[in-house]
């Protein structure tokens, strides 16, 4: 991995990446939450966060695209205001769903930051626009952008040019979340078959999907960091250290 070191992303590969923060539940540390930020800064590892867009076109530090799983409430997150959405406490703790940028003034550029930008591969831009916006006002602190939609990815180019951005991909997509993608979608993204529209200057691949054609050419032939998600076990660790330059980890601290 000669080019790595000349590739100006040293610094994402240099300590192991906190999935959602270093969440627990039992322990009322939730993920992607303030304390479960406060949590991975605290092991000195850097934090992976997720972005959804409120009714009202914030970007909010949160997974999901509905309220359901991690809070008391039902619905839509994207039905919700900004305002309301901060008010909304998350299942097992005090905190409650924060906005990326207070979450960026906790975090205050102490480790790396990872912001996927969620999508439902719609061509929908807003949300990926208010997270650059967000960034671009953020100079000198180690953030980078990803996201599974390659059209976002594409976009983060010019919306954020000075923000590095990756594309979080895996071999398989028979997944319900991708039911409404074709054959030929499916294939593009498991092939990369987009990288000349997106140009990622990192990837994100699925860690039982490693070794693969697609990562181990990108890692090899062009020096583009590759870091593995999600790693929960010793198996996934020795197949992240052996097939990546990074692992996105939880359930254990490295």
């Amino acid at each position: 991995m000669a080019q790595l070191a000349t590739s100006g992303l040293g610094w994402l590969v240099a300590r192991p990446i906190a999935h959602r923060g270093l969440h627990d539940a039992k322990a009322g540390l939730i993920e992607n939450s303030l304390s479960a930020a406060e949590a991975a800064i605290a092991g000195g590892f850097g934090i992976e966060c997720d972005v959804q867009l409120s009714a009202d076109g914030e970007a909010m530090v949160f997974h999901d695209f509905v309220l359901d799983r991690l809070t008391a409430e039902t619905g839509l997150v994207n039905e919700r205001s900004a305002q309301a959405l901060a008010g909304i406490a998350l299942k097992g703790s005090s905190d409650r769903i924060p906005t990326l940028n207070g979450f960026l003034d906790a975090v205050a550029g102490r480790v790396p930051l990872v912001i996927e930008v969620k999508s439902r591969f719609d061509g929908a831009l807003a949300l990926a626009q208010r997270t650059a916006q967000i960034v671009n006002q953020r100079s000198g602190q180690p953030i980078v952008l990803k996201s599974f939609d390659p059209v976002i990815v594409t976009a983060l180019r010019e919306l954020a040019p000075g923000i590095p951005r990756g594309i979080v991909a895996m071999s398989d997509y028979s997944y319900p979340d991708y039911d409404h993608l074709d054959a030929t979608q499916k294939h593009a993204l498991a092939n990369l078959l987009h990288f000349g529209e997106s140009r990622p200057d990192f990837l994100s691949w699925k860690v039982a999907d490693l070794p693969s054609a697609a990562p181990y050419l990108c890692r090899e032939a062009l020096g583009l960091p590759v870091m593995s998600w999600t790693v929960r076990n010793a198996g996934d660790r020795e197949r992240a250290a052996l097939h990546a330059d990074q692992m996105v980890f939880e359930g254990f601290k490295p």
